[in-house]
């Protein structure tokens, strides 16, 4: 009588590496494409008149758009002229000629062909300020009107920005836990296939009956 073979069985994922895995694929995702925005960002930021598909972003410093915008929120600015701009609009522009700071505010007033000078301005108005803007913005200093904003964006990029030799560090981390947990999760899936493999083994062993001793039993 021939013994019987049997296939080495595998055991199905664990429940605890399925989620492993979900996680480290999110994770390697989302730190991808931050990494990606964040150099784009950074590379567009370093020229004020450059643009990134047409738009510029702004980080929220101040409280004044509350609550629309809060500080540290990220506004995504569509760069436009003065024609496409109107009343109610939220736009981004630059104070003063002499300041590199710019400001995020509601346009309260569009006042078109100002005093014949046939340029456009604007008064403005923060929304949690309780008066308006006390200067008038002419179009040549407006970059543009807020489309969206993404909340808390603008901390991480700027800390991208500023502390970028801290990111090198925290990747390494990250992909060395990455990797200590795929060598855990191999070597319990490794052990556990091992088990069930002497346990098959000696399962058929004690089913099966030496051919010496069938013949023995038959003589007799």
């Amino acid at each position: 009588m021939k013994n019987e073979q049997t296939e080495q069985s595998t055991l199905p994922e664990s429940a605890g590496y399925k989620v492993f895995s979900i996680v480290r694929s999110v994770m390697v995702y989302i730190l991808a494409a931050a990494i990606i925005i964040g150099a784009l960002l950074f590379a567009s930021s370093k020229n004020p008149s450059k643009s990134l598909f047409g738009f510029r972003y702004y980080t929220v410093l101040t409280p004044s758009m509350e609550p629309v915008y809060s500080p540290g929120d990220m506004v995504f600015v569509k760069l436009c002229g003065a024609n496409d701009i109107s009343e109610n609009d939220i736009i981004t522009f630059n104070p003063s000629e002499d300041s590199e700071a710019y400001l995020t505010h509601r346009v309260t007033q569009k006042l078109e062909d100002y005093q014949g000078t046939g340029v456009t301005c604007f008064r403005t108005k923060g929304d949690a300020n309780d008066a308006e803007d006390s200067f008038l913005i002419d179009e040549k200093r407006v970059i543009g009107v807020v489309k969206f904003h993404v909340p808390f964006l603008g901390y991480i990029i700027r800390f991208i920005q500023l502390r970028w030799y801290f990111i090198i560090p925290i990747i390494v981390l990250i992909a060395v836990f990455f990797y200590l947990m795929q060598l855990y999760f191999d070597r319990s899936e490794g052990e556990s296939n091992a088990v069930e493999d002497i346990g098959e083994i000696s399962k058929n062993n004690q089913g099966t009956i030496p051919e010496k001793e069938t013949s023995e039993n038959i003589k007799e």
